[in-house]
């Protein structure tokens, strides 16, 4: 895969409006894998690719919680302020987005905002950073927008990942999202997805 060029001001709009549709390809095709072209640079350890996402669907009225390795670099904290506006908070429950650039800490799923039944889009969507989506770990995802099985494999992730992702679709309507995102692409597990591992 062709890394990322790095995105200059001017191009800041059309470079969140791809990043956008990418997102929203990932989405309708569980476990597909979408290119990210564009990506601006960003202070280690956020990768150029949530970068790019956060870019695209943050804003003022979206508050984010971030894991520790991020939290505790004051660059990640001041650049996802200055260019997106969006409030950070510590409460993983009051968080419209949640960025983990450590899969091994990643919080159990239950921690999040699953949503209300009313107001089931409420949740958190959590977007991890993973190293490639050529090794590691395989899931298999059957659900709506996937035909047959899609398999999905992707480095690292933690090992009870397919379990807590099962939990988290026994409370659908409810439930969070999870994009996959390597410096240049992304994969969504949406929690209309049904998961096991790829050898099932």
């Amino acid at each position: 895969m062709t890394a990322l060029a790095s995105a200059i001001p001017h191009e800041s709009v059309v470079t969140a409006q791809a990043t956008f549709r990418a997102v929203m390809n990932a989405t309708a095709r569980p476990g597909s894998i979408q290119m990210l072209h564009h990506a601006p640079s960003a202070p280690e350890p956020l990768s150029l690719g949530a970068a790019a996402l956060a870019l695209a669907l943050f804003d003022h009225d979206t508050p984010i919680w971030l894991d520790a390795a991020l939290s505790e670099k004051p660059a990640v904290t001041d650049w996802l302020r200055f260019h997106t506006g969006a409030p950070v908070t510590a409460d993983p429950m009051e968080a419209a987005f949640a960025l983990v650039s450590d899969t091994a800490s990643l919080p159990p799923l239950h921690l999040f905002n699953p949503g209300t039944p009313e107001y089931p889009d409420s949740s958190t969507t959590l977007i991890l950073q993973v190293d490639s989506f050529a090794a590691g770990s395989r899931i298999a995802l059957m659900g709506p927008g996937i035909r047959g099985r899609q398999l999905l494999q992707a480095a690292p992730l933690p090992g009870d990942l397919p379990a807590q992702l099962a939990l988290n679709r026994g409370l659908f309507p409810r439930g969070v999202d999870l994009f996959l995102v390597s410096s240049d692409s992304v994969a969504a597990i949406p929690r209309s997805a049904r998961v096991m591992t790829g050898e099932g």
